[in-house]
């Protein structure tokens, strides 16, 4: 009996896990870890490249196709209020977690500094201030369609797709022929995503013996109250607040929705890229929980460039984990500073692994903060990365299933 894609995939991550451990085992130096990990490095990028190749193309079509399928403006108008109520609301409630946590068990104080000193003076960052990063943020959003195009730049795609799928509504029959061949080129993509999908369990398995492999148990535990902190966080968001809220508003199990999108958590967890991992939760949203190719065309692709739940947690509650290792105090305005700034900072960083490091440094300015201790993050990001993708990737699945619920767009045509 052949077993199905997702059986094979919680296979391939047990399998990964368990490589991982003994690579550790045998130390760097064995010749079965050199030649492990370089094999796992071959197979986990030739995956994780394969899933970026395809991302331009699927983010393009399925967001004008999407946006052009809803048909009736008043449509198109619920839809995108409703998604971006959600975003925000979704973030909000993540952000509050990881404060209240950050401020109830106060990650960082009586940590020594010596450990990290090397680190801080070795790393390089440019400063830019909240305002700068405002600025070049919606620089970055109207830029030449193929310029954006052939740079990946995603969340440019996503606008001119935005503003295609409009006009594509907006011109009815007469572009009909257009909305038909980007249609096609959505079915063929979709088509594509199909055949990567049956690498994802061998790109898993190697991706995940890297990464645990590659850990540095001393820095690990030096950092475990503040890892505990912002993973017992995010887990709770992810897997108690999300599906509360999808719960409550329609009415799915939560043990229902994990079943079904469990393909598309793995995958995110193994590659820590929300960009890298869309195929996947399209294809989940769409097969497997049955989310309308219209809802999930337009809601899953801009959530995985703005919804970003685990980011802005993490990042509101390191600011304040660097906060207690400088010995300062953040008092509630500064705290509501870093809320704001840790959005915006969610919103504007992009879908690849450890891209939160980037945002993380308007951050840290926005109360004052060095941006040099973000070196204090770096050993412990790639294995925080991996859970807060998931609960991203999460999130965008979750608002689809919501925002089909509230403009009960299930109903048939």
């Amino acid at each position: 009996m052949r077993l199905s894609l997702n059986t094979q995939i919680l296979l391939g991550t047990l399998a990964g896990i368990l490589l991982g451990l003994v690579f550790s085992k045998l130390g760097p130096d064995a010749a079965t870890t050199r030649n492990g990990l370089y094999l796992s490095g071959l197979v986990g990028n030739i995956f994780i490249d394969l899933l970026k190749m395809i991302l331009v193309p699927l983010v393009f079509t399925s967001i004008a196709v999407g946006v052009a399928n809803l048909r009736v403006h008043q449509q198109i108008h619920r839809v995108w209020m409703s998604t971006l109520i959600f975003f925000v609301l979704s973030m909000a409630i993540a952000i509050l977690l990881g404060l209240t946590a950050a401020n109830l068990f106060e990650p960082g104080k009586g940590l020594s500094l010596d450990l990290f000193h090397d680190a801080m003076q070795r790393f390089e960052t440019r400063q830019m201030t909240p305002a700068e990063f405002t600025v070049k943020f919606f620089h970055g959003l109207f830029v030449n369609p193929f310029a954006a195009l052939a740079q990946s730049n995603v969340l440019a795609i996503v606008i001119f797709a935005l503003f295609l799928g409009i006009a594509l509504v907006i011109g009815g029959e007469r572009y009909r022929n257009i909305l038909a061949l980007l249609q096609e080129t959505l079915e063929l993509t979709l088509r594509i995503v199909g055949w990567i999908m049956r690498l994802a369990p061998a790109g898993i398995m190697a991706l995940l013996a890297q990464l645990v492999a590659t850990q540095n148990p001393a820095l690990l535990s030096s950092l475990a109250k503040f890892v505990a902190v912002v993973l017992g966080t995010t887990l709770l968001h992810g897997f108690v607040v999300l599906p509360l809220i999808l719960f409550i508003i329609t009415g799915m199990t939560p043990l229902h929705f994990l079943r079904h999108a469990r393909e598309a958590l793995l995958t995110a967890f193994a590659t820590s890229s929300s960009s890298a991992t869309l195929p996947v939760t399209l294809r989940c949203a769409e097969q497997h929980l049955h989310v309308k190719p219209a809802i999930a065309g337009f809601v899953i692709p801009l959530g995985a460039t703005v919804n970003m739940d685990g980011t802005a947690l993490y990042e509101a509650t390191a600011a304040l984990f660097i906060a207690n290792l400088m010995g300062a105090d953040l008092n509630i305005t500064q705290q509501l500073i870093v809320s704001a700034t840790a959005m915006l900072a969610a919103i504007g960083a992009p879908g690849i692994p450890s891209a939160g490091m980037v945002t993380m440094v308007m951050v840290l300015q926005s109360v004052g903060l060095p941006a040099e201790a973000i070196a204090i993050l770096l050993p412990v990001d790639r294995l925080l990365d991996t859970v807060r993708t998931m609960v991203n990737v999460e999130g965008d699945m979750i608002g689809s299933l919501i925002v089909q619920k509230i403009t009960r767009s299930n109903r048939p045509d």
